[in-house]
Formats: C-alpha cells, structure tokens, sequence
C-alpha cells in the first residue's frame, strides 16, 4: 500500500458547468497539492454528491485532484420543486456526465484523467461523447440494473416499484416522490421512466442508446470492478454482462466479503462511508497509483 499524504484535507470549491445544451449543473472540486491526474467520482442514482465528499477528500491527500457533481434533478443540481422537471438519463449521459468529464480533462492539463464510478455513475460515462477522454475507471458495484439479474428474493419489490409505485406516485406527485417513499430518492419522472426501460432489457442502457454498444466495444482503458458479496442491488452476473461489452478494455475484478475488511456489512453504498477509509479506500487510489507516472518519470 502506498505512503498516504498527512497534508489536510482540502475544502469543497464549488464551480458550475455548462453542459452542451446549455443546462447548468453543480460540481465541487477537490485540489491535490500536487496533482498527479484528476478523477470524476460519477454517483449512482439518486445519491447526492454531497455522499463523496469524504471519499474525495481522500483522493486530493492521495494526490488526485477530484471532481464530484449532481446530475440534474438531484442534490444541488434540483430546482426548488421537481414537479413536472424535464430530465431523463439520457440528458445525464450526453450533457451532465460530458460536462463533467470535459471540465476535468481541462483541469487534468495533460495529466491522466480518471473515473470512480459508482452504480449508475459505473454505467454511464464510456458512452458520454466525452468518454474518449477517459484514462482508466474504478467501477464500484457499477453494473447492469437489468430486472431478470437481480436475487430471487428482490424481484417482488423490484417488480411492485415498477409496475405499482412509481406509476402511481409520479402522475400524483408530477416526480418519483422517493424521499417519503423511502425509496432511491426524489427523482424526475422522466428518469424513472427511461430507468425501467432499460431494466426490463438484458442489454440494459446499450439496448436503448444510440451508439452506446459501440462506445463501450471501443474503450481501451483499464478497469477496476468492485464488488461486494452482500450487495443484493448489484449483483455479479449483472456486472459481469455489462462490462463484458466492454470488449477491448483490460478488467481486473475483485469481489469482497465484509469479513475480509472486518465488517459486518458493505452493501451497496456502503464502500464510500469514513468507516472503510483505511481499509477499502486505498484499493482504488493504489491502483491509480500503479497505473500514473510519478512527477519525475512523466517529466
């Protein structure tokens, strides 16, 4: 394991990005003192970023300067109300995760440009326009939502959230009311809708998107697919099927039990909470460090 920086954690500077059709959206950016490349941490559905501060903050004292933001709709990319909010995953595909990436190759300044992606943040950036630009990725439990993957014992809830209380709840409420459902998150209703399409498809994103299926065929970067044995949301298999599409890219898999790092439970957010920052953390930033050259040798 690499030496870890004993520099402070740096502040959150908040920017705002310009996505190609003309939508703002709300990043923060975290400096390393002396920025070996620069990582966009992509969050899965429905989690603010907000969630990965810490998490970013670790990045910039590993010496990766780190970009976090909000899709539209969510965290503080939302407007005051939700109600009748014109988004789908698609925009966050080709507008707010290009945004993203473009900022963070201008601020890479010729240095290696990196992905920690995590869930739905996994999924959607090798398909962005910007996704050429990307240098290597960690995906975190960043797999296929596809609905027939997913654990025997998930499928009734799974199935009632689909075809009974999201059809029902967004009509009345004009957004996926998931906060007082306690399901997900407040969500726009297009992107809830768009979601179940492509969960009813085995392809996934790549059976609806145009261009998708050859976007991830022709990445050549490298991969890092984390997993977890007790997370029932993502499950291997459909891990597996989607990064398969990735055909030419190089994967390193690695699939943990809570008990290897002395938990009781991972799941599916958890590897991004404090608790994990000096067990599961450094798993991604040495990676990183394995694949970035140092100051000296990139000279």
């Amino acid at each position: 394991m690499a030496e870890v920086s004993t520099a402070a954690a740096p502040a959150a500077q908040r920017l705002e990005l310009h996505a190609c059709d003309g939508h703002a959206i709300v990043a923060h950016r975290f400096d390393a003192q002396a920025p070996r490349a620069v990582v966009v941490v992509g969050a899965a559905m429905g989690v603010p970023q907000d969630f990965y501060f810490d998490f970013a903050r670790h990045l910039a004292t590993r010496g990766y300067t780190a970009l976090t933001f909000d899709y539209r709709g969510v965290g503080h990319s939302a407007p005051r109300s939700l109600r009748r909010f014109p988004a789908t995953l698609t925009n966050w595909m080709r507008h707010d995760y290009d945004a993203a990436l473009r900022a963070a190759h201008a601020l890479a300044q010729g240095r290696p440009l990196y992905v920690v992606g995590h869930s739905l943040g996994a999924q959607l950036p090798a398909a962005s326009p910007s996704g050429g630009l990307i240098d290597a990725m960690a995906t975190v439990a960043g797999g296929s939502g596809y609905f027939g993957g997913m654990p025997l014992r998930l499928k009734p809830f799974v199935a009632l959230m689909w075809f009974g209380i999201a059809p029902i709840a967004m009509p009345l409420a004009g957004y996926f009311p998931g906060r007082r459902l306690k399901i997900i998150g407040d969500l726009p209703s297009g992107v809830m809708r768009q979601w179940r399409r492509w969960c009813m498809k085995p392809d996934y994103l790549l059976a609806h998107e145009p261009g998708a299926r050859e976007a991830y065929a022709q990445a050549r970067f490298p991969i890092l697919s984390l997993s977890f044995t007790d997370d029932l949301m993502m499950p291997q298999v459909n891990i597996d099927t989607l990064q398969a599409h990735f055909r030419n890219a190089t994967r390193q898999v690695r699939r943990i039990a809570p008990s290897e790092v002395g938990a009781k439970s991972i799941g599916h957010v958890g590897f991004f909470r404090r608790r994990f920052a000096d067990s599961l953390w450094p798993i991604v930033t040495d990676w990183f460090d394995g694949l970035t050259p140092t100051q000296e040798t990139s000279r």
